[in-house]
């Protein structure tokens, strides 16, 4: 397990101190410190993620050292924010929050992202009694009986729906194929989502084909026969940005035509640098589309792309949501006691309490649960590469 630390500024102390100088110059005090930790996946095999979620994350940085710090109850602070790098394991995941909370003495903690590592992740967080806001897992399990635990996306159970919706009013389909990765909890649990709701929709085996591989697989040829044999008029596929190309070439060489429907883990730039023009017309679910986007998101997208190179993904635009909301409730406290088992009971009960908080992914109100009330974006990827806004679904 790897850590970053990213500092802002501190202040520097004047000290006019020279040979035979009987007194010194008068010094500018301090800021207190305000620590949020950043658990997220900067190494193993979605990086991508972990960089998206750093990189959104400085940017709030920035702002707050602009400010001079951050403002609670008439007073600033400084924000320090450490950054640990739980490398896509379980794990690592867990033992990463254990530091932050234990050693780091955070006030909060942002991420991680992937259902994989959050899961984990936030059962540290809740037994350890500190806030923590997953921008990206959308597994039920993250957030479930977790009053410590937050996200800033839609879930698995609300997303499934979504999606099954989508194709049936798009484009008629009654019969579906479902590939995934068994042993991954996102994956797994939004294909049996998808599932349970088309059958709701279509009947008791209009799911006509149910593949599963396992992690690190790379042959799909013997599912996706199967699926090809089966008759499904489109595949949903479930997977992370890194496994798609690989199953859409696969695919293609198998002489399979339909149409190909993916979910908010395709939302990454690297999907379309990995996979091509095997990508371009596919429809996935997500929670922002940055071609066309107006007002604060464009804004937020082009300070992204001038400063990176390249356009944020949903990714980095839900960890600025999630940072903000952060912000958001470290202000709403009023006063930072200095126990900190007080001041982060205090922060959690503040995001609990947000109500439609005004986020470039959208408005938010969170449940009970702490999941975010909000509609999911559907995407096309168009033959220039670009992830486009297609329309908002609702599962009802």
């Amino acid at each position: 397990m790897r850590m970053y630390r990213v500092l802002v500024p501190l202040l520097v102390l004047s000290l006019a101190v020279a040979l035979g100088l009987s007194g010194c110059a008068p010094t500018e005090e301090a800021l207190p410190i305000i620590k949020i930790g950043l658990n997220v996946e900067l190494t193993g095999d979605i990086p991508k993620v972990g960089e998206s979620c750093k990189r959104a994350a400085e940017m709030w940085l920035e702002d707050i050292e602009a400010a001079g710090g951050l403002e609670v109850g008439g007073k600033k602070y400084e924000v320090e924010l450490v950054i640990e790098d739980n490398e896509s394991k379980p794990e690592s995941a867990a033992a990463a929050a254990t530091k932050l909370i234990t050693q780091d003495e955070v006030l909060a903690i942002v991420g991680p992202n992937a259902s994989k590592v959050a899961i984990p992740a936030g059962e540290v967080c809740n037994n350890l009694e500190c806030p923590m806001i997953s921008p990206w897992s959308t597994n039920p399990r993250t957030t479930k009986d977790r009053p410590w635990v937050f996200r800033a996306c839609f879930l698995d159970d609300f997303q499934g729906p979504v999606v099954a919706r989508f194709v049936t009013e798009e484009f008629g389909f009654t019969k579906a194929a479902v590939l995934y990765d068994v042993a991954s909890d996102y994956p797994k649990g939004l294909a049996e989502f998808f599932k349970q709701a088309w059958e709701e929709i279509h009947g008791p085996g209009s799911v006509v084909a149910f593949e599963s591989f396992v992690t690190k697989d790379r042959d799909f040829s013997a599912q996706l026969t199967k699926i090809i044999a089966s008759g499904a008029e489109f595949l949903f596929l479930p997977q992370y940005y890194d496994e798609v190309p690989l199953i859409l070439k696969q695919a293609q060489e198998l002489g399979f035509d339909k149409p190909v429907v993916g979910s908010d883990s395709w939302g990454s730039a690297e999907l379309v640098k990995l996979a091509g023009p095997l990508c371009h017309g596919c429809f996935f679910s997500t929670h922002y589309a940055a071609a066309g986007a107006k007002g604060a998101t464009k804004e937020f997208i082009d300070r992204y792309k001038e400063k990176y190179g390249e356009v944020p993904d949903d990714v980095a635009a839900l960890t600025w949501d999630s940072v903000r909301i952060v912000e958001a409730a470290i202000k709403a406290v009023g006063e930072i006691t200095g126990d900190l088992a007080t001041d982060r009971k205090a922060v959690r009960d503040a995001m609990a309490a947000i109500k439609d908080f005004q986020g470039i992914t959208g408005r938010m109100t969170f449940t009970e649960e702490g999941d975010p009330i909000k509609a999911a974006v559907i995407v096309r990827i168009n033959e220039a590469g670009e992830f486009e806004f297609y329309k908002f679904v609702s599962p009802e």
